[in-house]
């Protein structure tokens, strides 16, 4: 703009400027009393300009928020609360100056004033939501360190708040999960994604681990980048234990706890494809107690159920750790191995047969266990499973009618 074009705003009067301000104004004498209020300020309180003029501000504001010593200047933003006509309460942000004459002199007040009620409402709403909830929550800088936290985390991992705050989420994760968490941090951190869910431990301030569902989002700052986070926690321990009951229950016998034949299926399957990097020999045995029927009808099925249970505990102590030992069903056993060579096969369906071959003591009566075992042995690891099983069952009823013809016939 020329120097020589006056500027038209500094034509307008100053009372025209302040009355068609689109924020609430007033202007006070240095005792508190309004000398002049916009339209803007009217509608705030609900009161007409006549009411308002020449009342003292105190009379509308809250009692809890009037400073005694009056009307004072800051440079610090003011939040209150005002009473308006109707009764009902509304917070405002209030910025304090003093109006000065040639000389420096205060001699009026100025109050410019915006309505934070919503603001204030949600905010009041996101601490109580945060504070009482029945999961733990906290705030995290982008660091991962702690700036908040409700008591429901504290109770949790039995930390006091000041503890909490002086630490990073890192200090009390067990270090075989903390790859996974600064990576969900670093995902949200850079942008990459909103929001993710986590599962892993925490350290108690006692020593054992917690497992915890963790749901982490960023929010915003003013340039729209990841200011911070908000993260819930659920202590999921009791579902986790819950859970891997129920997969067990799947894949096991719920009598003896060996493999169901879904899992024998399964370790089939990954025998195979371990054959197939690497020699060796896959080896599956199968064994057929021949003496529960007689048991049963002799000391009933409970009685019978006992034996099952010790043959299985005797079959896991002629396997390896990392051997696969299954009931089919019934009385049929069947054990899984990867060996190096057909020797090893035959020396493990020697020991099956020892231990399914002795005399057990069970809930006090003695009882001879006796089985019929059958094995195959395979270099190929292109065969399907059921033919293993299919050879190993024909080589155990081989050995059963060996049995019985040893024996003259009999059972």
């Amino acid at each position: 703009m020329s120097p020589s074009v006056p500027n038209f705003a500094a034509g307008v009067p100053w009372q025209r400027v302040f009355d068609q301000a689109a924020s609430a104004m007033a202007i006070l004498d240095l005792q508190g009393r309004y000398l002049h209020v916009n339209e803007a300020m009217c509608r705030m309180l609900g009161y007409r300009r006549e009411e308002l003029e020449g009342l003292d501000y105190r009379a509308v504001t809250h009692p809890d928020d009037i400073d005694p010593e009056g009307p004072m200047e800051s440079p610090d933003l003011l939040e209150k609360r005002y009473i308006r006509s109707d009764g009902s309460v509304i917070w405002a942000l209030v910025a304090r100056s003093f109006i000065r004459d040639s000389h420096g002199r205060a001699i009026h007040f100025l109050s410019q004033i915006q309505d934070i009620t919503r603001r204030r409402e949600a905010e009041l709403l996101w601490q109580r939501s945060f504070a009482n909830a029945p999961i733990g929550m906290a705030l995290l800088d982008l660091k991962g360190a702690w700036t908040a936290v409700n008591d429901t985390l504290c109770t949790m991992l039995g930390y006091t708040r000041e503890e909490m705050l002086s630490m990073s989420f890192t200090d009390i994760t067990y270090e075989e999960d903390d790859e996974q968490g600064m990576a969900a941090l670093a995902e949200l951190v850079e942008g990459h994604v909103d929001s993710v869910n986590v599962e892993k431990r925490y350290r108690h301030k006692q020593g054992h681990p917690i497992w915890i569902l963790i749901r982490a989002t960023t929010v915003p700052g003013a340039d729209g980048t990841p200011a911070y986070v908000v993260s819930q926690y659920e202590d999921i321990g009791e579902q986790r234990l819950v859970d891997a009951r129920l997969a067990h229950l799947a894949l096991h016998d719920p009598l003896t706890g060996l493999a169901n034949r879904a899992l024998l299926s399964d370790r089939l399957d990954h025998g195979l494809q371990q054959l197939a990097r690497g020699d060796g020999v896959l080896a599956v045995v199968l064994a057929d107690l021949d003496q529960l029927k007689p048991v049963n009808d002799r000391f009933g099925h409970a009685l019978g159920d006992q034996l099952l249970i010790a043959a299985a505990r005797e079959l896991q102590l002629a396997v390896r750790a990392g051997d696969t030992v299954a009931r089919m069903g019934g009385d049929e056993f069947v054990v899984v191995s990867l060996l190096p060579d057909e020797d090893a096969a035959r020396a493990l369906r020697d020991r099956v047969e020892r231990h399914l071959n002795t005399d057990v003591t069970v809930h006090g009566v003695r009882i001879r266990l006796r089985a019929s075992v059958g094995y195959t042995a395979t270099p190929d690891p292109a065969i399907a499973p059921d033919m293993l099983l299919h050879a190993a069952d024909r080589d155990m009823y081989a050995s059963k009618r060996r049995r019985r013809e040893s024996h003259g016939g009999g059972r």
